[in-house]
């Protein structure tokens, strides 16, 4: 029946360094939070998500962290379905960095948008780290690119799979027809 068809996605997660990225991809993956901070190289997950009562195959890759300076990998946009981009509520900077990165994502694709979620991490912090970046300015943004919204935070487990079901939302609104070819694979290498 084509409807029991597993539907495969492939999704990036990307943003500044130390934002909470591979915290909230191993929450979400394996349930569990991990305290001490190690720098990610990279690192692709597969998890099963159900939406809409169909039934996806995810994989998801963890990223190493961007700044301004780092050349985007083209193996992050080339077949890639739809992106997470996150910053954390403590750092204007990485907020920044959002939308560095959501920048270097379109001029790679020769696109004007891409399907994406942007995320407000690490919002269980502001009591000993201050919050730099109010709720109202991560909503502007997101809505400025036509993209979902949500904070969370990997520790408490707060809105972590709700990150990735906006994604595939987000995938699927772009997606005419219910074709699998990802939004990215328009993408040309200069």
């Amino acid at each position: 029946m084509p409807g029991d068809i597993l539907k495969k996605r492939k999704i990036a997660v990307l943003g500044a360094r130390s934002v909470g990225k591979s915290s909230l991809v191993i929450q979400f993956i394996q349930n569990r939070f991990v305290e001490p901070y190690y720098p990610t190289i990279e690192e692709t997950f597969t998890k099963g998500i159900n939406y809409k009562g169909v039934e996806y195959e995810c994989d998801i890759i963890d990223t190493a962290g961007q700044d301004e300076y780092t050349i985007l990998n083209s193996k992050h946009a080339i077949g890639t379905h739809g992106f997470v981009l996150v910053y954390s509520v403590t750092s204007r900077k990485s907020f920044d960095m959002v939308q560095v990165v959501y920048d270097k994502i379109v001029n790679f694709c020769g696109t004007n948008s891409i399907p994406c979620v942007i995320v407000g991490a690490k919002t269980d912090l502001p009591q000993s780290n201050p919050r730099q970046v109010p709720s109202t300015e991560g909503q502007q943004l997101a809505e400025s690119h036509q993209a979902a919204w949500v904070e969370t935070s990997a520790k408490t487990n707060y809105n972590v799979a709700k990150v990735f079901e906006l994604c595939l939302a987000e995938i699927e609104k772009r997606l005419p027809n219910n074709k699998t070819e990802p939004v990215a694979n328009k993408c040309a290498i200069m």
